[in-house]
């Protein structure tokens, strides 16, 4: 038995780089980065972000290949801030080799992704969300033809109990204390400001409050109940692949019928990006080069304005229509039209096969984006800095979906299930090929056979 005094020893001053430990690289992100070389990423967005690197020497930069790796590495591991992404790539060699970094280099710290990002506009890392749509399109997993739009709402990093009144910049409990005294208690109690507060009506209107560290955060009612500061993501799939097209960020207090033309816009406009940059004739036959036909969403969108605004713009609607009895259309002939056509289309049985397409093409990615990717709960602050990371984030699930399609997992954590299962199914084969007799004679004189893919034991 070794004993740990034994192996007690002076370090040496050098280290050759060959007797460096050399760990495998995860299968996932080494073929992962086989399909990054083979479309050059790493010479385009060099070259796209050419202009946020000064000429003169000083400190070296985070390489642009570096960095929007590691921003695609909250993704796939689930990390939600840059301070965890530094610390996991420091920490895993396989995510260092993923990374482009080796033994001998440090890992960068959270301050110089984070400065990094600060120095790059919204526009670049749209290009590398537009970068990977292309390659998705070259792949035949974007068609455009239909999408689905859903939000839903994002935590921010901002405390309800530091908002302040946009007029007078009066903290809350302050504002409480004077409301106290003008209506006649000089020295309120917690009870009291409680009770005055509980009969207030609008006591958390975004009108009134801000956050001073994070103004586009807006006071709103989340998923499960509680009320926070939020943003609201909304992001259009394709509803024939999956693949994410568009990803905006909009305050938690818009509503769904006011932000769904924008998200349908900036869609349509990316949709057409990929047709006129692409090189193939293939990828223009099976992209739609005017854009999305249809949309479908879910009846928090439906509204008489909305259906027949989309109409204008040559839209399909399948939108879910809630029950609200008995309508009047007096003087609105338009709008009856485009909702009464909306509601032929959602009876009929394309309408009903894609309303049914929404739980696993549309409101699945609400977990893998957010829950399991990391970003339910946000630690940037600013429309901008969140929009940032959350279009990377979602170029990185698209990679995700290529992943999938070519080798049948789309995560790190499901590729490394898949070889462990597979180890598994061929180790019980064969022992069950060599089982001894008493397993034979248990089906007489027939013969014993494996069927590894769902590892029964069939009489053949």
């Amino acid at each position: 038995m070794g004993r740990r005094k034994k192996r007690v020893r002076q370090e040496g001053l050098w280290t050759p780089t060959a007797a460096l430990p050399i760990g495998a690289s995860h299968p996932f992100y080494q073929r992962l980065n086989q399909i990054l070389d083979e479309k050059k990423f790493d010479e385009y967005v060099e070259t796209t972000c050419e202009d946020f690197y000064a000429g003169e020497v000083g400190r070296p930069g985070l390489s642009p290949g570096i960095y929007f790796r590691l921003l695609m590495v909250g993704y796939f591991e689930g990390i939600d801030s840059e301070r965890g992404i530094a610390w996991r790539a420091s920490d895993s060699l396989s995510i260092r080799s993923f990374v482009r970094i080796a033994l001998d280099e440090s890992v960068p710290d959270h301050s110089t992704i984070s400065r990094t990002r600060r120095l790059m506009d919204v526009e670049t890392h749209q290009a590398v969300f537009q970068w990977v749509l292309q390659v998705l399109a070259e792949k035949k997993l974007l068609k455009g033809t239909t999408i689905g739009v859903d939000a839903t709402t994002l935590e921010a990093n901002a405390a309800l109990r530091s908002i302040v009144r946009r007029d007078t910049g009066e903290r809350y409990e302050e504002f409480l204390m004077r409301l106290a005294k003008e209506s006649g208690i000089k020295t309120p109690t917690r009870e009291q400001l409680a009770k005055l507060d509980r009969k207030r009506p609008k006591k958390g209107s975004n009108d009134d409050w801000t956050h001073p560290h994070d103004p586009d955060a807006r006071i709103t009612k989340m998923k499960d109940g509680r009320t926070h500061l939020a943003h609201k993501a909304e992001h259009a799939v394709d509803m024939e692949t999956g693949a994410i097209v568009a990803v905006t960020l909009h305050g938690a207090d818009v509503g769904d019928t006011a932000t769904i033309p924008e998200t349908v816009a900036e869609a349509g406009e990316r949709i057409t990006s990929v047709v006129a940059d692409a090189h193939g004739d293939a990828t223009v036959k099976q992209v739609s080069t005017a854009g999305p036909r249809e949309v479908v969403t879910d009846k928090g969108y439906h509204s008489r304005a909305l259906v027949s605004e989309l109409s204008e713009w040559g839209l399909r609607t399948y939108c879910s229509e809630p029950n609200r009895g008995r309508q009047r259309w007096r003087g609105q002939q338009r709008e009856q039209q485009a909702v009464y056509a909306n509601r032929r289309r959602i009876r009929g049985e394309r309408g009903l096969h894609l309303l049914r397409q929404r739980g696993e093409k549309l409101e699945r990615w609400n977990q893998h984006l957010y829950d399991r990717g990391g970003m339910r709960r946000l630690h940037l602050r600013g429309r901008e800095n969140i929009l940032k990371r959350l279009v990377v984030h979602s170029g990185a699930a698209n990679l995700g979906l290529l992943m999938r399609k070519l080798f049948g997992k789309g995560t790190p954590r499901g590729f490394t299930g898949t070889i462990s299962a597979v180890t598994s199914a061929v180790n019980t084969s064969i022992r069950l090929w060599f089982a001894p007799a008493t397993l034979l004679r248990r089906f007489g004189d027939s013969m014993v056979r494996v069927n590894p893919a769902q590892m029964t034991i069939v009489a053949a």
